[in-house]
């Protein structure tokens, strides 16, 4: 159920980023995929909390935004069209087939150009991650709305973005992922692996397969599924980073939908779980909520946040119907863990929701990515609601 307070706040603040990134008013087009995922999401939920046709408006509206500026060069580069090649007719019904950038200051690194650490940060490309994001909001595009047109273009994504970060060494071996891509997916610009791409790359793959796969309509992403599978085996995704703790926390609670479904995850739930809770009880022996303002970063924080919500609706999906997890008991031991420290939402929600500390130099130096992520995390429901397409309403809340 939605809380109108927390609403009406994670309202106030999607319409200031509409504005101030060009969705809406006068402003020209800022677009950026991480932050633009949070905010599809956003939108489709507190639309649907409220009932508000505008709101679930703009959902839409970004999502064409993001296409026709992501999935287009950027207007600095010589390369002009979708950055998939295809001709306008074909881009316009296949928007995510060439991938979608990421949206940074800086034009991407040439191939001739030395490769800078501090400056890659800043320079365009595709991040895989970035692209999972996406999936998920195009998936839930679909699930709000009931166009199947998002997890179409979702499973497209995933064809294109699979196929262009995953490879075989030369030496032989298991398939291994790029961290970052060129604009064109042609070229690797960083070639180590993200931690937590294959297992986000996994989980999104299944659910894009049961929100749509049945349908007919797109790629079924078996091949896909299978490979990510097998790079994703036996992997370690402890983490002390607390973007990464909420991801994996996000992970599990996904997981769990799915296999509630019979949609797999069966056999990755139980080290996610694990890992987010020993993650999570060393990140916070370190009393990094505890630092000054100046040492934080908003968006890292918002991000364990909203992993916390997720805990919050496992636990209770859980103690509602154990059923699946009565041969499983790793599960509910490391849930109980990670339940013990469900106050720090709490915490983390109330320190960034004070206005001065919105008015530091360390927020606005991240303004739409922190105000988009402090939205979700004020009001959950678009980011972390999983029904099956076109039944989500103000009370469903799974």
């Amino acid at each position: 159920m939605s809380e109108p307070g927390r609403d009406e706040a994670a309202t106030r603040l999607m319409l200031d980023f509409a504005a101030r990134t060009g969705l809406t008013g006068d402003q020209p087009a800022r677009r950026y995929l991480w932050t633009d995922a949070f905010a599809v999401c956003n939108l489709l939920g507190l639309a649907a909390a409220g009932g508000s046709a505008s709101l679930r408006g703009l959902a839409v509206r970004l999502v064409e935004q993001v296409h026709h500026v992501l999935g287009r060069h950027r207007p600095d580069d010589r390369r002009t069209g979708w950055i998939s090649g295809l001709s306008e007719e074909a881009g316009e019904a296949h928007p995510t087939r060439g991938g979608l950038r990421i949206g940074k200051p800086l034009p991407e690194r040439g191939p001739d150009e030395p490769f800078d650490p501090e400056l890659e940060w800043e320079r365009d490309g595709q991040y895989y991650h970035y692209l999972t994001k996406w999936m998920h909001a195009l998936d839930q595009l679909t699930r709000f709305t009931g166009d199947p047109s998002g997890n179409r273009r979702a499973r497209e994504l995933a064809v294109a973005a699979h196929a262009a970060f995953t490879y075989a060494p030369r030496a032989g071996g298991a398939q291994r992922m790029y961290w970052k891509m060129s604009i064109d997916l042609r070229r690797p610009l960083v070639p180590s692996m993200g931690h937590h791409d294959p297992l986000d790359g996994l989980v999104t793959y299944l659910q894009l397969r049961a929100g749509g796969g049945d349908s007919g309509d797109g790629p079924e992403l078996a091949r896909e599924i299978a490979e990510m599978t097998a790079i994703a085996d036996r992997r370690d995704w402890v983490t002390d980073d607390p973007l990464g703790l909420g991801g994996l926390m996000t992970d599990a609670w996904r997981l769990d939908r799915l296999i509630r479904r019979g949609a797999g995850g069966e056999a990755l739930l139980a080290p996610v779980l694990a890992a987010a809770s020993r993650g999570t009880a060393a990140y916070l022996r370190q009393r990094q909520l505890e630092r000054p303002l100046h040492y934080r970063l908003a968006f890292r924080e918002l991000g364990l946040a909203i992993g916390l919500h997720a805990v919050a609706r496992l636990d209770a999906a859980v103690r509602e119907d154990p059923r699946p997890y009565e041969a499983m008991p790793t599960v509910r031991r490391h849930l109980e863990q990670l339940v013990e420290h469900l106050p720090q939402r709490g915490v983390i929600e109330a320190f960034w929701s004070r206005p001065e500390h919105r008015r530091a130099d360390n927020w606005l130096a991240h303004h739409d990515i922190n105000e988009v992520m402090l939205a979700t995390t004020l009001a959950p429901m678009g980011y972390l609601s999983f029904a099956e397409p076109g039944r989500i309403d103000s009370h469903a809340a799974a």
